[in-house]
């Protein structure tokens, strides 16, 4: 991998975002114009009304804390390794928002059809991430990078595996 002074600003996102807009784009215009079978049930209408608007809050709080509180791109260019606010929820914040977005509007449409394309977004990110990002911060973080690793998940926002994981921002 190539030796660079710091990750790049926008990694993956730009190709993750295209990727997984278009392929929410195809499927509900798919969906619109009745190519794809329609399976929706009248009582589960407000549920996928409501779990539609929770993961668009979601992704607006993981957003917003990994932009502007964490302000991670001040961190990237200083080659900070951060563990706190979103990102001690989940690895990836701005692309798991980016996800939550996909499902919002999946779950927003209401067939349940769609649904089935949920899991395709975690797994091309991972896809991505693995051959990417997550290449170029283990070489630079090592250690400390693979404890992380093993206390926050890479996709899916969650509580840290252990109470103490990380306090700060880490420099290499």
């Amino acid at each position: 991998m190539k030796t660079q002074s710091h990750l790049s600003l926008f990694g993956i996102g730009p190709l993750f975002t295209a990727m997984s807009a278009l392929l929410t784009l195809a499927a509900c215009l798919l969906d619109r114009q009745s190519w794809i079978a329609r399976l929706a049930f009248p009582f589960t209408t407000l549920a996928l009304k409501i779990i539609s608007l929770a993961c668009l809050v979601i992704a607006l709080v993981l957003w917003i804390s990994a932009v502007f509180v964490q302000k991670i791109d001040r961190n990237i260019l200083d080659n900070k390794l951060v563990t706190i606010g979103a990102y001690a929820w989940v690895r990836n914040p701005i692309y798991s928002a980016i996800m939550l977005i996909m499902w919002a509007i999946l779950f927003w449409r209401g067939n349940l059809y769609l649904l089935l394309l949920c899991p395709v977004y975690p797994l091309v990110m991972t896809f991505l991430l693995k051959r990417t990002e997550e290449k170029w911060l283990s070489e630079r973080y090592g250690q400390a990078y693979h404890d992380y690793c093993q206390q926050v998940h890479r996709c899916f926002p969650w509580f840290p595996r252990t109470k103490n994981h990380c306090a700060s921002s880490r420099n290499p």
